[in-house]
């Protein structure tokens, strides 16, 4: 890895739980296929690739405690009820990483769709590099990695099977 990224760290936290079900959001909840496989979101769900030309995308090392924990990956998670895709990747990057939505500019989407279930990768680019924050337990670190050394780093699985296209749909629209 490289030690000139810039890294954010906190000590790990503890292992987190659910609010209670009166407070959670519908969409909090596992989706459940015809083979009992279970995918979190009952509504889907979605993360946010932020790209920077400079600064490359912003990762999040995932907590130890969440589904797989210790690797890397992107912002996102259940989308609520009601709620679209982009608004849900959105919402769940600014709470997770601080990312303020109104730098952005939404480039392309991703959809990996099981037919009962969803998870939509948006793929948006900042106009400026902005320091990311940690705004709750899911996230042991955030770092801005150039796009050439992503793969250096143990990838969330689902983010690792798709960044292949994601990273050739971006280079397509940089001219690369």
């Amino acid at each position: 890895m490289n030690d000139e990224r810039a890294e954010h760290e906190r000590p790990k936290p503890p292992a987190g739980h659910l609010p209670p079900p009166h407070l959670r959001d519908p969409g909090d909840a596992w989706a459940v296929g015809p083979d009992g496989t279970k995918y979190w979101g009952a509504f889907g769900a979605a993360g946010l690739v932020v790209f920077h030309p400079t600064a490359g995308i912003l990762l999040q090392h995932r907590a130890e405690w969440s589904h797989h924990g210790g690797t890397w990956g992107i912002p996102g998670g259940a989308i609520r009820k009601g709620e679209d895709a982009v608004s849900g990747a959105l919402r769940e990057a600014n709470e997770e990483a601080g990312v303020p939505a109104e730098l952005l500019t939404v480039l392309f989407t991703d959809v990996f769709d099981l037919e009962f279930w969803s998870y939509t990768t948006v793929v948006a680019e900042a106009r400026e590099v902005f320091e990311p924050v940690m705004g709750d337990a899911e996230s042991e670190a955030l770092a801005w990695i150039a796009l050439d050394q992503v793969t250096e780093f143990p990838l969330h699985p689902g983010f690792a099977a798709s960044w292949t296209g994601i990273r050739e749909k971006l280079e397509a629209l940089r001219g690369n």
